[in-house]
């Protein structure tokens, strides 16, 4: 089943697409060589050093373009691959860029904040504060922009909203029609959960396209529980906006629903915490690195790259299964953090 989103749904173009898909062989035979391995590269996406964010942002800011809007405000924490993206992507289009940052000015400006102040983004740093007082900031900020006389767009943490996941409804048909041009059915996907919204627009495309893949989102910081529900609402939300905006059958029916306890996230990857490494994460960027020469980030893809390798050495991915590693990014935060303990010996 083939949903095309609507000229009626705002867009902007901002990403180069389609990202390549890329086998993993090498990587595939450390792991015991039992599955095929590919790469989805959407740290290839193309604005400002890349991303999954900028998919959703091509319907955020089309969105915003539309209203009229000469600003944006958004929200995320200090090494923020979101707030990166925002702000690189309302300079293309003419739009200031408001960020407000959870926690306190570090130091030095380095990695993702670097960035956002080489693009001159309005950075304010909130403290630690939890997401109902991130979201009341922003609308703050944005009552006080309005007052002076700008018209604000605010865009959630991670751009996890309906809106934002039409990027990610139309990624799962990309990948679809990659794999199938290279002759394979991917059995899973491996993908970063952080604020829910990749994760949900790919569960909405997939149940859209009727592909029998599974998706495992692999958390970064929040419990399993909470970020099924907030996949399960972005889907949801997502659901809605086709229905009013799109052309396929069931778009915003029955079979586009997306339960939370359907949702599989595996939170064993988490560690410490949020932005902390964990010894099976920087194993998995070593491995990674040199078996592919591929890049992880040390926030997201390295502990999802853990629980994908994971995965399929305890066999819990069956052999001669085809999985798919969603690359999304973030490798700017990698020059932030001095982590010098995954420079092990040659594998």
């Amino acid at each position: 089943m083939l949903v095309v989103i609507s000229v009626q749904i705002p867009r902007v173009h901002l990403a180069n697409l389609p990202t390549p898909l890329v086998e993993a062989p090498r990587l595939a035979a450390a792991l015991g060589g039992a599955v095929r391995l590919f790469i989805k590269h959407d740290d290839e996406t193309g604005l400002c050093l890349g991303g999954n964010k900028v998919r959703k942002l091509e319907f955020l800011l089309g969105q915003a373009r539309a209203e009229g809007a000469d600003a944006v405000i958004t929200a995320g924490a200090v090494q923020s691959n979101h707030c990166r993206l925002t702000a690189a992507a309302a300079r293309r289009l003419g739009m200031k860029p408001f960020l407000l940052l959870q926690g306190t000015e570090p130091g030095q400006w380095q990695g993702n904040l670097l960035i956002d102040g080489l693009l001159g983004a309005r950075v304010a740093f909130v403290g630690h504060c939890d997401d109902a007082a991130l979201d009341g900031a922003m609308a703050q900020l944005g009552s006080d922009l309005r007052v002076e006389g700008r018209r604000p767009y605010l865009i959630p943490v991670g751009g996890s909203n309906g809106i934002g996941a039409l990027g990610y409804v139309q990624a799962m048909r990309e990948l679809l029609d990659q794999a199938a041009a290279a002759g394979v059915s991917p059995d899973y996907i491996f993908l970063a959960c952080g604020s829910g919204g990749t994760m949900g627009g790919l569960e909405l495309g997939r149940r859209l396209c009727g592909a029998q893949v599974r998706l495992v989102g692999v958390s970064a910081g929040r419990p399993a529980a909470e970020l099924q529900g907030r996949v399960s609402a972005v889907a949801a939300e997502a659901a809605a906006v086709l229905g009013q905006g799109a052309s396929g059958q069931g778009a915003a029916g029955q079979g586009a629903a997306v339960p939370a306890g359907e949702v599989c996230i595996d939170d064993s990857q988490v560690g410490p915490g949020y932005g902390e490494m964990t010894p099976a994460a920087s194993e998995a960027m070593l491995q990674a690195a040199r078996r592919e020469g591929v890049v992880l980030d040390p926030v997201y893809t390295a502990k999802t790259m853990a629980g994908c390798m994971d995965w399929i050495k305890s066999g819990r991915v069956e052999a001669k299964k085809t999985v798919v590693f969603w690359h999304t990014g973030g490798v700017p935060a990698l020059f932030a953090v001095p982590y010098g303990g995954f420079m092990g010996s040659e594998p």
